[in-house]
């Protein structure tokens, strides 16, 4: 059969196999082309449509998401102790008066109250407070239901100076013992004294344990409490609950001196405790020299009235290394002096200066 060389024409059958090489290619990329803009335009109608399903969704969500503000009560308890700068919402209910009532502390401790007048707040628990205004309310309604909401914290924080590795001011978060306030603080310090103040504006009440006093102005009541019996527990009583705006005071220990012929003069604390045996301050001191005279020693006792001149107290360290005295105590502020032996030192050199004599005469032989 012989090959069809015909041109293609009308009534003529177009088969593939006859198009142009360059035209079959460029057909076969417009058939891809189209199918990629099909491809596209589906899954862009999905996009789309999948983003106006999810956004009611969305919403939804983000209301359940939305954290709803919590009431400072849910961190401080009914027995958060009211200040001055605490702002409160109190809520009665069937009361017009106390709907929402949004009041603040006032820097005197009182707040202004609709019906009731100037009412003392600062110094009383949440709940105290909530049951006073109960009972004074009670003369204008039937068995008043009160709810009071802590709204903002002005007067929640505590003081702790001193000799104490972190001092500072301190929020209350919760009830807080004394204890608690300090170990808060980093504990305290290697030179810290022997007691602890705890200083409270009468505002706030008064110190809750046995001791407590006003100072002279009458505005603020103090204790002094023993440091060590407050660390062991000796009273519990000791560790008491502290209250906004109370102040937490540890003093630098008071000093001892040892001078003379030890090998390390100078001052020593007394750590958590008033007093120091003559033997411990002078093992502070490193020791007793060689030539010291300490038969002799002294200790100088300042006078309690800060005039005059100071006691002299003999004392014979001497002795008392020997078992043969007794060891007296060191107080505050005491001088222990360990005198300088000069027969001793003059005996010492004379057998220093004949060693060196006999010692040229064996050389010169």
């Amino acid at each position: 059969m012989k090959p069809n060389n015909q041109k293609p024409g009308r009534g003529v059958p177009y088969c593939r196999n006859q198009w142009p090489a360059s035209f079959r290619g460029f057909r076969s990329r417009l058939h891809s082309r189209k199918i990629q803009l099909i491809l596209w335009g589906t899954f862009s109608c999905a996009v789309v449509a999948a983003s106006l399903c999810l956004l009611p969704m969305q919403g939804r969500a983000q209301e359940v998401s939305s954290p709803t503000p919590k009431l400072l009560t849910r961190a401080h308890p009914s027995s958060y102790v009211l200040g001055p700068g605490d702002q409160l919402t109190i809520r009665v209910v069937d009361l017009e008066e106390y709907s929402d009532k949004n009041v603040r502390v006032g820097p005197d401790g009182d707040l202004d109250l609709p019906l009731i007048g100037p009412v003392q707040a600062a110094g009383a628990t949440i709940e105290s407070f909530k049951q006073d205004l109960a009972t004074r309310l009670s003369k204008y309604i039937d068995s008043p239901k009160v709810s009071i909401s802590l709204m903002a914290s002005q007067s929640g924080k505590i003081s702790v100076v001193g000799e104490v590795n972190a001092p500072g001011v301190r929020d209350l978060s919760g009830p807080t013992t004394l204890i608690e306030a300090i170990s808060g603080s980093g504990g305290v310090k290697t030179d810290a004294g022997s007691t602890v103040i705890v200083t409270r504006s009468i505002k706030n009440g008064t110190l809750p344990i046995d001791g407590s006093k006003l100072d002279d102005s009458g505005q603020f009541s103090t204790v002094s409490l023993s440091l060590d019996g407050l660390l062991s527990l000796k009273n519990p009583s000791d560790n008491f609950t502290l209250r906004p705006g109370d102040i937490v005071s540890i003093p630098k220990a008071s000093i001892i001196y040892v001078v003379g012929d030890v090998h390390r003069p100078g001052g020593f604390p007394l750590p958590a405790r008033s007093t120091m045996s003559v033997i411990k301050a002078i093992a502070l001191a490193e020791g007793l020299t060689s030539n010291n005279a300490s038969r002799s020693a002294r200790i100088l006792r300042p006078n309690p009235t800060g005039e005059g001149k100071p006691t002299e107290i003999p004392v014979n360290v001497q002795a008392i290394l020997a078992g043969k005295a007794n060891d007296p105590s060191l107080l505050a502020e005491d001088i222990l002096y360990i005198p300088h032996s000069t027969a001793e030192a003059g005996a010492k050199r004379a057998a220093e200066i004949a060693l060196q004599v006999a010692t040229g005469v064996l050389i010169y032989r």
